[in-house]
């Protein structure tokens, strides 16, 4: 470790912030269903969610193998070029949070180090086989895999419970909510936990710190699943609020299978060296449990900005890899300069979302000028929710029924008295 140099230790500490911001951006992915359908307090759920978190972290390196071995070249690849990476990572990471979207922490830290890579060594650093295969493809996979399985999960859960006690079958359903909302959290440790492993590893090869191939230092697995425990804990309401309300009303049958559909693709694509992205599979399958249940609904509207979001975030990281790489060749002023912005940045960010303040308390507040939307009405208006059940959208659109005429008719007035 005599080659750790001032460069490499601020990479690292960088590092260790984007996996905090990673894990309050994320912990929506565990918790928010288990939120908002009551299962869990949600103290208690995104501190049982940062616990599992810091278990994952060490069940697997796969993942962070993929990030420090296989999507760039190793050889040419300087400290500056990571820390230019992480400063793209991170700002999406707060933008998007700041308006409540669910993008991808991966998708953005793969974005701003391919940028910030293409910038310093030109495209040819870059493995494009890595990043098709196991990057861009599991992206259009994995939502549309876990949405299926979820809503066919939803359909079953509801028909096997039809004759069951309904307040019984909620309770069971609940406890099994804990039970997948665990689950997921311990695979997105195993999962996000490992891409900052891998990103930190690639600093300490390209810094000279460890030899080139190497699996990434205990140090390194201990601190990367502290930090994003930690981001978890802190909890990232403003997007919990939009997963678990924002995009349709889930019960808990919903949930659990929800949770458990993507507890599922995230687990497997990590034993795969898979980086996937863990928002884009619980947002599928919570899309999926939406449409499972009969008169269930998606907002698309909140959706559609959604998928655009997921479409900006590697291009739009990359940029701001590739503009911080191009300033920070300038030398370690231009290191200076792009740290000093990265903090400034953070900072306003940060004040600007105390304007209007989500948490804990009101997390579960659904937005009232979140309109439903023309497709989430015509899809109720034709699919009969369950007997004895009226979906709250639909409430405002269902006429009353017609007085009976007679009860409203005027009393008929006494003949006047003869004079």
């Amino acid at each position: 470790m005599e080659n750790f140099s001032l460069i490499l230790a601020i990479v690292v500490v960088t590092a260790l912030a984007f996996d905090f911001t990673n894990g309050f951006h994320d912990t929506a992915n565990a918790m928010a269903t288990t939120i908002s359908t009551g299962a869990l307090k949600p103290k208690v759920a995104v501190a049982m969610s940062a616990a599992l978190n810091l278990v994952g972290a060490f069940l697997s390196v796969e993942v962070a193998n993929t990030i420090s071995k296989g999507l760039v070249d190793e050889n040419g690849i300087r400290p500056e070029v990571i820390f230019a990476a992480l400063t793209g990572a991170i700002l999406w990471n707060l933008m998007t949070w700041l308006v409540g979207l669910p993008s991808s922490s991966s998708h953005a830290l793969m974005g701003g180090l391919v940028g910030a890579t293409v910038a310093s060594a030109g495209f040819g650093a870059v493995h494009g086989d890595v990043l098709v295969t196991k990057v861009l493809l599991p992206a259009v996979a994995a939502p549309i895999v876990a949405g299926v399985a979820a809503m066919l999960a939803t359909r079953f859960s509801y028909g096997i419970g039809k004759n069951a006690d309904g307040e019984a079958t909620r309770k069971g359903y609940r406890a099994g909510q804990i039970a997948s909302a665990g689950l997921v959290s311990l695979a997105h440790g195993t999962n996000d936990a490992q891409k900052t492993m891998g990103i930190i590893t690639l600093a300490l090869i390209a810094g000279g710190a460890i030899a080139p191939g190497s699996n990434p230092p205990t140090w390194v697995i201990l601190s990367a699943g502290l930090a994003i425990a930690l981001g978890t804990y802190i909890g990232g309401w403003r997007i919990i609020r939009t997963m678990g309300k924002g995009l349709t009303d889930l019960e808990p049958q919903q949930g659990f299978a929800a949770q458990t559909s993507a507890a599922t693709a995230i687990l497997a694509s990590s034993h795969l060296g898979f980086s996937l992205s863990t928002t884009h599979v619980v947002s599928g399958s919570v899309m999926g449990a939406g449409l499972g249940r009969k008169g269930g609904v998606v907002r698309w509207s909140t959706a559609t900005r959604m998928f655009i979001a997921w479409g900006l975030t590697l291009p739009a990281a990359a940029l701001v890899g590739a503009g911080a790489e191009s300033v920070t060749d300038l030398g370690d002023w231009g290191t200076a300069v792009v740290a000093v912005f990265l903090v400034a940045a953070s900072a306003a960010i940060w004040k600007f979302s105390r304007r209007e303040v989500v948490d804990h308390s009101n997390v579960n507040d659904v937005d009232a000028t979140e309109p439903a939307g023309v497709v989430t009405t015509a899809i109720a208006a034709v699919t009969p929710p369950p007997v004895g059940t009226v979906p709250e959208d639909l409430t405002a659109t269902i006429p009353a029924p017609a007085a009976d005429a007679s009860a409203n008719a005027a009393p008929a007035t006494p003949p006047a008295a003869a004079v």
